[in-house]
């Protein structure tokens, strides 16, 4: 059986010092769910698996027993070639996901090339009212349509969302954030007139006055339309 294959593999990678590193900065992810394979080992693992015609017995063993493996199905699916497919997939696995790690790691190369079919799945994923969907709609926004295909449309899309989760409003800032960077004058307005709530609105300010892409000018003006707590 691969998924027995594949468990034996990776606590044969793993790394005890970067699970205790894990542990730490994805707290919400049991550390006995943690093998601690380091990346760069993961992605040319999943490079490597990907071949296989019996891939797909470990990719519908879902739950996952191992964060490891939660992260190498996220890079076997971010190398699939055809789109349709890997639609279906990045579908079956988004509701099992549970960290930001794993949703921010998904990301298929072959969504650049069908971005306007990948239009409606991204607004499902953002109305789904799911944490780790939503943020990966959002992620996914952020990642195809702020440059060429950027619609100012999508910036409404993200500042009308609201959650009460954490790692939602920390990728809506991301976005925002990058949104400065690449389409400010369109993007800067949400800031002036308030139109995220304070948390998101200051930590996309943090984000952008971090940013290397924005100018220093830029930066003063963004620290100038901090809101004050309350």
């Amino acid at each position: 059986m691969i998924a027995r294959e594949i468990e034996e593999e990776l606590f044969r990678l793993r790394d005890e010092g970067y699970r205790d590193l894990l542990a730490k900065i994805i707290p919400n992810v049991a550390p006995e769910r943690m093998i601690g394979v380091r990346t760069p080992a993961l992605r040319a693992y999943a490079k490597a698996l990907g071949k296989r015609p019996e891939i797909d017995e470990f990719l519908q063993a879902l739950p996952h027993a191992y964060f490891d493996e939660d992260q190498l199905h996220a890079f076997i699916l971010s190398e699939m070639k055809d789109f349709d497919r890997c639609l279906r997939e990045v579908d079956r696995f988004l509701p099992y996901i549970d960290n930001w790690a794993t949703s921010d790691q998904l990301s298929p190369k072959v969504f650049t090339k069908h971005r306007q079919e990948l239009l409606p799945a991204i607004r499902r994923w953002i109305g789904s009212g799911d944490t780790y969907p939503v943020r990966f709609g959002v992620g996914m926004l952020m990642q195809h349509f702020l440059d060429e295909d950027f619609d100012p449309a999508f910036l409404q899309t993200v500042a009308d969302l609201r959650s009460e989760e954490y790692y939602v409003n920390m990728m809506r800032a991301w976005f925002f954030a990058t949104a400065l960077a690449k389409r400010y004058e369109a993007a800067v307005p949400y800031l002036e007139r308030g139109d995220l709530e304070p948390w998101t609105h200051n930590k996309t300010i943090q984000k952008g006055v971090e940013s290397y892409r924005i100018t220093a000018e830029r930066k003063e003006y963004l620290k100038s339309l901090r809101k004050r707590s309350k």
